[in-house]
């Protein structure tokens, strides 16, 4: 059931900031989406491919995310539709998206997802990992993929310092390899999201708070 009221306390805590909010809808009803929407909601954040491509069928006329960890196999399920990939987390799966973008007649929007948690189970690039990309002519390469930005996964910890310095490191390379069309930092979930703010965020991923917790 979605909770209008602590959605309009999330849009109010974002405005200060030009913040961006995804309503992360994964497990969630169509109905619970459609009732956003009347609300003037646009952007659903999916975890899971399956479960995004039927969502998309029913509600073309969202603006949906994928949010979760994608594999290389599941790319072409997604790669004529989706308007932002957030966690692109290997050299492999960008040239993968490349690959079905440009047999979808496309350029499909990405970030590059960095590892700037302390769990190992985490995904995503090294700093250096991702200095090699951004700093080589690889993007030229890759014609059919637009990298806009960063997305960074905090430590779940009850440590605000850690959760902080952690986003904060983020934000500052963020802010170091700004260019042309690099504009989305997307950091902070329910739990963080005020702290990422802070530190620079311009696009939270929000669900349980809106949509309560899942079943």
């Amino acid at each position: 059931m979605v909770n209008i009221e602590r959605y309009n306390t999330i849009l109010e805590n974002l405005k200060p900031y030009g913040a961006s909010l995804v309503a992360v809808s994964k497990t969630k009803p169509k109905e619970d989406i459609r009732e956003l929407m009347k609300h003037g909601q646009q952007i659903f954040g999916e975890n899971y491919v399956q479960e995004l491509v039927e969502k998309h069928q029913e509600i073309p006329e969202a603006e949906w995310h994928f949010i979760g960890h994608l594999q290389s196999n599941k790319v072409k399920n997604i790669a004529t539709f989706i308007s932002l990939i957030h966690g692109i987390d290997s050299l492999n799966l960008l040239q993968e998206l490349n690959k079905q973008s440009e047999k979808a007649n496309r350029i499909t929007n990405c970030l590059l997802q960095i590892h700037i948690a302390s769990e190992e189970t985490k995904f995503g690039f090294s700093y250096e990992e991702a200095d090699i990309i951004l700093n080589s002519d690889l993007q030229s390469q890759l014609k059919n993929v637009s990298i806009k930005g960063l997305m960074g996964m905090a430590s779940l910890t009850e440590d605000e310092k850690t959760i902080r310095n952690e986003f904060r490191t983020l934000g500052e390379y963020f802010n170091k390899n700004k260019k042309s069309g690099f504009s989305i930092l997307s950091m902070g979930m329910t739990s963080d999201y005020k702290i990422a703010l802070e530190e620079g965020s311009t696009m939270v991923r929000i669900g349980s708070a809106i949509f309560g917790e899942r079943g």
